[in-house]
Order: structure tokens, then sequence, then C-alpha cells
């Protein structure tokens, strides 16, 4: 009964944020290719340590930003990313590669998962928050259990650069799904374009 009170708007949010999550499958991938690169294992864990610092250190001044300036083009921005984080670690290079790759893949986190919750927040009415964060997740979570899978078989079938290569054209059918239905975003949040 709760999610039918959930306007068109809020489904748009949830869509796209499982079509993009679908882009991002475990960061446990992040890792595996660190390890390929030849990141001495002692230090393969670093990879996540440097991921999560630089989410941490963007996620504040992106979220900042995102109270000012059109959440399309931040999704862009955080989507193009991606892609570049996806072809320098689609890359069978130098360990620094990966950390390029990484710290990428790091910023577009901290553009992207705030902004996401905001318009979670944004569109579901205030006694339906908690339900409607709670649906975005789930749906968040499966599209990325489904991205781990498939990157998995990829990765194992094709290699590693599959994977990566995958993800990057995921992100632009993200963003043609943005270009598609952004006017939805605009006509809401006609302050911020």
């Amino acid at each position: 009964e709760n999610l039918r009170r959930l306007d068109s708007t809020y489904w748009w949010v949830v869509g796209f944020g499982a079509v993009f999550t679908l882009a991002r499958f475990s960061e446990a991938f992040l890792v595996l290719r660190a390890e390929q690169s030849g990141v001495p294992v002692a230090f393969v864990p670093l990879v996540m340590v440097a991921m999560n610092l630089i989410y941490a250190a963007t996620a504040y001044p992106f979220g900042k930003l995102s109270d000012s300036v059109s959440h399309t083009r931040l999704l862009v921005w955080g989507l193009l990313l991606l892609i570049a984080s996806d072809l320098v670690l689609a890359v069978d290079g130098h360990w620094w590669f990966v950390l390029l790759g990484v710290c990428l893949w790091g910023v577009h986190l901290g553009i992207t998962q705030g902004l996401l919750a905001r318009m979670v927040a944004d569109t579901a009415p205030v006694d339906l928050r908690g339900t409607a964060f709670g649906f975005f997740n789930l749906m968040s979570g499966l599209a990325m259990l489904l991205a781990s899978v498939l990157a998995g078989l990829l990765w194992q079938t094709l290699g590693a650069a599959s994977t990566f290569y995958s993800s990057a054209l995921i992100c632009v059918l993200a963003m043609a799904v943005l270009g598609w239905r952004g006017a939805k975003l605009r006509t809401r949040f006609p302050e911020q374009e």
C-alpha cells in the first residue's frame, strides 16, 4: 500500500539508480585488478583504502554542490568519471593505472551516492521516506548482485578488460536513460537546471 503512494518521479529515480548500479559491480573487482597488475599482496587492501579516502574527501564538496547545481549534470559527470575509471582499469598495465582507475572510481562515488540519496528523499513524501529508502536500497542491492555475478562471468570467460568495458557500456546506457527521462527531473527540480 505504501509503495503505491510513491509518485512516478520516485520510480524514475529507483529505475535510474538500478540501471546505474548495474555498471557498478562490487569493488572486490578493483582489488582483483590490483592483484593482477602486480601490486604485492600485502598492499592490495590499500586499493580499497585509497578508493574510500577519495570517496570520503569528495562526498561533502559534491554533496554541497548538489544543493545548487543540476542533479542531471552531476549524474552525467559521475557517469563520465565511472566510464573513465573503467577504461583506465581495462588497460592491462602498471599498478599506477589501477591506482588512477581506483581514484576515479572513488570520485564517481563521491558525486553520485549522496546525490542519489538526496533524490530519493526529495521524491518521497516525508511519512514514506523510510519505505522509499528501503525499496531503493533493495533494488540497488539486487542490481549490484546481478552486476557482480555478470562481472565475474565476464572476467572468467573473456578476461578482466571485458568486465570494465561492459561497465562503461552500461554507463553509456544509463546516460541515454538520463537524457531520455531527465526532463522529468527538470520539471521536478527546475531551480537546479
